[in-house]
């Protein structure tokens, strides 16, 4: 006959273990371990109480009891530190269920995720702001840049203003990919919060001091440093991934590129509608103001106070990096041998979770579904940094040279129609076209629409009147629209591809690819766009004939790139993506 229970208390002190239920206790019968793993997957706790029944036909043995009571309960103690393994590091560090660790924020917002089942327009806003304060000013000067270096005087004639153009333009491209894999690593270990914080003062300070340039290389300056500390794309894109619940992944993605996208069309629309003040406004503004003597300085000015506001929002958004410290816990003497070999086993699980967080982190560039993906991502926005300076330089420039004469102000009008266009798509279209065809093909559809349109701008420019001003915007908002969906699929591929921890460190190599590619464009435009209008009368492609050929070119890179064996996607999403 069996003899009577005997109590034995297995305490478990992990790193990983340390729950927000500490006072649960889990009562059992072993050797029935189906119901340990049923209980584990149910609750959270750090304190286990086993009553076991001794097998032995002599109720006075107590020895034998006590030996074998011992004995279950480190098979107990085993079973439970393998299951939290797979529970929590098959999650990438992340949490599943309903498993939680005190005092980390990461899980606090998976907590949060977990309870909320509503559309997340609170976590969509913050995003959506965020980003937008990132993408502003990266474009806004390309419509009053032209103007900006004619009144620099470092251009010899006309036709030389397109290639000093360009090195202001990839100034701040080259300061970001200069320190993107930087902020990246500091963002996975100090957390998301203070990278982004760090971005928006920067963004005020350095891009109000770009407006108040008065020479060509305090310009290239101080754009250089606006990109050296403006790391929040990459970190945003991590913050985004991990903010939402899984069925709004598309979503978040899709704010992120939205909010990038439409910054870079209404960046350009404020530098258009705001510089010059004195000249456009002289009832508002006199010739003897700040804004007489710095022509350039109130959309700056705007855009700097804009990231200010954002910057105080940002001290109220939560933090989303799990940060497991390890807690101790006290408990009698009777129980120091099981907690010495918790304590062993503890530290060889943790040191092996350790080296393999540093092998996966060294591993990244071997990930090639994450790689290949950056690729397509760096050659589509090598092609949007070069369209949107083209396009500004092209519309400035005279009629004569294959341009459209435009103001600053009409060249605002065009991407402030351009902006709408693509908010409202991006908001109302984009999320039921990536869930119909998948990323990776709407990726390349977008890319493959994008290169008729751009073949029909210069027969647009020998247009005029409301003509010009219909077909001008159609396609604007067109390609603009088409190139922000690709660049979306690829975002969110890239997610796909690592694990939460890894997220901050390969947005920060993306983000250092993408910017030497955006490096290029600007100053290979501008030196492109300067030769074009030397060869108007050119048998092949004359004019503005070929920047739109080479722009093409680009994008037909980028659409074959899409294609297998060269695209792959992570095994985890395949099952949820449609065939490349």
């Amino acid at each position: 006959m069996s003899g009577g229970p005997l109590e034995v208390s297995v305490s478990v002190d992990r790193e990983h273990v340390k729950r927000d239920y500490d006072d649960t206790c889990v009562t059992t019968f072993l050797p029935f371990s189906s119901t340990i793993y049923s209980h584990i997957n149910t609750y959270g706790f750090s304190t286990c109480r086993l009553f076991v029944f001794s097998c032995s036909s002599d109720d006075d043995d107590d020895d034998e009891r006590e030996r074998e009571s011992l004995w279950y309960s480190l098979i107990f103690l085993h079973a439970l530190i393998v299951l939290e393994s797979n529970l929590i590091e098959g999650n990438g560090g992340g949490v599943q269920g309903s498993v939680y660790h005190e005092g980390c924020p990461g899980c606090k917002v998976d907590q949060m995720k977990q309870l909320r089942r509503g559309y997340p327009y609170l976590e969509l806003s913050f995003v959506w702001i965020i980003v937008l304060s990132t993408s502003l000013p990266i474009s806004s000067l390309y419509p009053f840049l032209y103007y900006m270096i004619e009144d620099f005087g470092v251009a010899k004639t006309e036709k030389d203003i397109g290639f000093y153009a360009g090195f202001v333009g990839c100034s701040f491209m080259l300061g970001r990919a200069l320190t993107s894999v930087f902020w990246g690593i500091v963002a996975d270990r100090y957390g998301r919060k203070p990278i982004i914080l760090l971005g928006t003062i920067s963004i005020a300070i350095f891009n109000a001091l770009f407006g108040l340039s008065v020479n060509f290389w305090m310009a290239i300056g101080t754009r250089f440093l606006l990109g050296s500390f403006n790391c929040l794309l990459g970190t945003m894109k991590a913050y985004a991934s991990e903010i939402f619940r899984d069925e709004y992944q598309a979503t978040a993605m899709s704010a992120v590129s939205t909010a990038w996208g439409i910054g870079l069309i209404i960046g350009p629309a404020l530098g258009g509608f705001l510089a010059q003040p004195a000249d456009k406004y002289p009832d508002v503004f006199s010739k003897d103001s700040i804004f007489g003597r710095f022509r350039y300085a109130l959309p700056c000015f705007t855009i700097s106070a804009f990231a200010l506001v954002v910057t105080v929002l940002c001290c109220f958004i939560p933090e989303t990096l799990h940060n497991h410290k390890q807690n101790g816990t006290s408990h009698d003497d009777s129980y120091d041998t099981l907690e010495a070999a918790s304590r062993e086993s503890t530290a060889s699980t943790g040191k092996a979770g350790e080296n393999e967080r540093k092998a996966s982190h060294g591993s990244l560039l071997k990930n090639w579904p994450l790689m290949s993906s950056i690729i397509v991502y760096c050659v589509l926005c090598l092609h949007d940094t070069a369209y949107s300076e083209i396009f500004a330089l092209w519309a400035n420039s005279p009629r004569k040279y294959g341009g459209l004469s435009y103001s600053t102000n009409d060249v605002g009008t065009v991407l402030a129609i351009s902006g709408l266009g693509l908010f409202s798509f991006q908001v109302f279209v984009y999320p039921f076209a990536e869930k119909l065809l998948g990323p990776v093909l709407v990726t390349r559809y977008a890319g493959a629409l994008m290169i008729p349109i751009q073949m029909s701008y210069p027969f647009i420019a020998n247009m005029s009147g409301l003509s010009l001003s219909l077909m001008l915007n159609c396609a604007s908002i067109l390609v603009n629209v088409l190139s922000v969906s690709a660049i979306t699929g690829l975002l969110i591929l890239q997610n796909k591809a690592v694990d939460q921890s890894q997220r901050g460190a390969a947005n920060g190599i993306a983000m250092t690819a993408m910017s030497l590619f955006k490096t290029v464009g600007p100053a290979a435009a501008g030196i492109l766009f300067s030769w074009s209008e030397r060869r108007l009368q050119a048998a092949f492609l004359p004019g503005s004939h070929m920047v739109f050929f080479v722009l093409n070119l680009i994008v037909v890179v980028g659409v074959a790139l899409t294609f297998k064996p060269f695209l792959t996607t992570a095994r985890r999403f395949e099952r949820n993506s449609n065939q490349i």
